[in-house]
């Protein structure tokens, strides 16, 4: 196909995805349901964070807290991160299927893949980079908890980061926010940077950033090519699977 104003080649590179958009039709909801999805999670997390009992004297390895309901407070306001956006959908759009592209196809799982794939290689040259310059990283609240009881619940915390994360901040980014700002026209490669930034700054992890940056390129190129949020849920859903087949050896 010619275009009068030369960009033949770039319409054929994002055909599939744009004759996704030209079925999929307006998203032009979707920065309310980015905003509310993130403010909801936001809200959640402050919440959460001011009822959660803190132990004295900082955290004791000798006597490690019930990690049960701790990871259930660390998964939980995740939820709305997707939750917003599939309620806009059946409320304002055409549901999940039409909106999203949600149910995966053999494409999405070989793109996704691909680009998962990417994304994990690419992270950790990213965390070697960093850890050089800056030394390992900091000690997080959740490599405190795997220091405790090896539970059941840190295995459906690992599942959750595998299965559950993928599919939440995938219909909140990639779904919602590209679809609104592909609405708005702003052209994909933009939108895939500035969601990547995005993507990176909302985790709030002030070291990762660089790493989730990277990642999130790699997972946004499975939407970008396929116009579809399902390819990149399985993008995200590989890079995530070695620190999630990590948890699952420490709950083991």
């Amino acid at each position: 196909m010619h275009r009068v104003d030369g960009s033949a080649d770039l319409y054929r590179t994002f055909w599939e995805a744009r004759l996704e958009a030209a079925r999929r039709g307006s998203l032009a909801w979707g920065f309310a349901a980015f905003f509310l999805g993130y403010g909801g999670y936001y809200l959640a997390v402050v919440v959460l964070g001011a009822v959660k009992p803190q132990p004295e004297g900082g955290f004791d390895p000798a006597q490690p807290p019930n990690t049960g309901p701790l990871l259930l407070l660390a998964f939980a306001p995740n939820i709305l991160l997707g939750l917003v956006p599939a309620i806009f959908s059946w409320w304002r759009g055409h549901g999940l299927r039409a909106d999203f592209g949600i149910v995966p196809r053999k494409r999405d799982f070989k793109v996704g893949l691909v680009c998962g794939l990417c994304a994990l290689f690419g992270s950790w040259m990213a965390t070697l980079v960093i850890i050089a310059l800056t030394g390992p990283p900091p000690e997080t609240d959740l490599s405190r908890l795997m220091q405790g009881d090896r539970t059941v619940w840190l295995f459906l915390f690992a599942l959750f980061a595998f299965l559950g994360a993928p599919l939440t901040e995938e219909l909140l980014m990639r779904g919602a926010l590209w679809g609104a700002m592909e609405h708005y026209r702003i052209p994909r490669v933009a939108i895939l940077i500035l969601t990547s930034v995005i993507f990176a700054l909302i985790h709030q992890e002030a070291w990762r950033t660089p790493v989730l940056f990277v990642g999130g390129l790699a997972i946004g190129m499975a939407r970008l090519i396929t116009g579809r949020v399902a390819a990149s849920m399985v993008a995200h859903a590989t890079n995530n699977f070695l620190p999630a087949l990590l948890l699952f050896a420490v709950a083991g």
